[in-house]
């Protein structure tokens, strides 16, 4: 693939669908749609994911209740808060649909993602083409996005495209001009993900929120087990964007670090890293009473993510459930702040 030269970006955007699709992603791809389009989107997919009795009785959701929802997104306003909001795995609203007698009035909680749900169940992985965003200046045309993927109807990974010979810092400088001009809100700030890519170069970062600020030294490139860039745009998509991956990544890789008021992803060593140890305790852990256990340790350079790494993995273990207690012991009170 790596030799295809695209001489029109339009050219460029069906050949990363059609990878997208070969890699897991559904093949019905939402063209050309509204902000109001993907909110009916979102409210179908949550009506089909908890449709039963104890939640929404058979009967849809209403304008109103899905106003309730985007409220509740809007006053989270920051992507680290709306990290904990996607991976909280449900939301509650009360009801207004008087067709649901028996909820009318009360509290439900509506199931919204799981991200132990990987590729099975209700997860759905949809494509967005080209969504048209509002900006929030009047003097300003609306704008219009490249790709959007959506996990559950939630557009949580946004791409920018530029054909052949055209460097990827036009893509992820597109990036930033649209979040300056406020086009990422409603369910648009959603976006956890932001990949900037041209044919030969791939770029990943963390949404750093509208009032946030884009700090190119954490604009990563994805890399194979040796840590070698994978730059390629169809190997790119095969190794980081296909599903199980995506699921993964806004599920486990993305941190919500509150100490700096900032959503964080991992590089691509430090996910090496963490599900290699996971994977260690995994498979040895019927094993622990053999008393041959081995030890290990992170080793790398100061501010390379020991921490970040050490925590990950931690997290793995214990939500794997491979382990009764996992301790997290650190030498100073600063490294306990910021793993809490």
């Amino acid at each position: 693939m790596s030799d295809i030269i695209f001489n029109e970006e339009k050219d460029f955007e069906e050949a990363v669908i059609k990878a997208l699709i070969e890699h897991g992603w559904e093949s019905d791809v939402i063209r050309y749609p509204s902000e109001e389009d993907l909110i009916q989107n979102w409210a179908n997919i949550l009506f089909n994911n908890n449709k039963q009795g104890t939640r929404l009785n058979d009967q849809p959701l209403t304008s109103g209740e899905m106003a309730q929802i985007l409220d509740q997104v809007r006053n989270l306003q920051s992507p680290m808060a709306l990290n904990e909001f996607i991976n909280g795995r449900s939301i509650s609203i009360t009801r207004d649909n008087p067709d649901d007698p028996l909820h009318l009035g009360k509290e439900i909680s509506l199931k919204i993602y799981d991200r132990q749900e990987i590729a099975l169940g209700q997860s759905r992985y949809q494509i967005v083409q080209q969504p048209k965003f509002k900006t929030k200046s009047p003097i300003l045309n609306s704008r219009r996005g490249d790709l959007m993927l959506l996990i559950n109807g939630m557009p949580v990974i946004h791409l920018e495209l530029k054909r052949s010979g055209i460097p990827v810092s036009e893509a992820y400088n597109q990036i930033e001009k649209y979040s300056h001009e406020g086009v990422f809100r409603g369910i648009f700030s959603l976006v956890q993900i932001f990949v900037a890519m041209q044919p030969k170069e791939s770029v990943y970062f963390a949404n750093p929120g509208e009032k946030g600020v884009f700090n190119k030294a954490f604009y990563f490139h994805w890399a194979d087990f040796n840590n070698y860039p994978i730059n390629e745009w169809y190997t790119f998509i095969k190794k980081f964007l296909s599903i199980p991956m995506a699921h993964m990544l806004i599920g486990f890789y993305t941190i919500a670090d509150t100490d700096e008021g900032i959503l964080k992803v991992m590089r691509s060593y430090q996910y090496y890293a963490a599900v290699g140890i996971a994977n260690i305790v995994a498979e040895k852990k019927s094993h622990w009473d053999d008393k041959k256990q081995l030890g290990g340790h992170v080793w790398h350079t100061t501010g390379s993510g020991k921490t970040m790494t050490s925590f990950k993995a931690a997290q793995l273990v214990a939500a794997n459930h491979d382990a009764d207690k996992v301790v997290f012991l650190v030498d100073r009170k600063e490294l306990g702040i910021q793993s809490l």
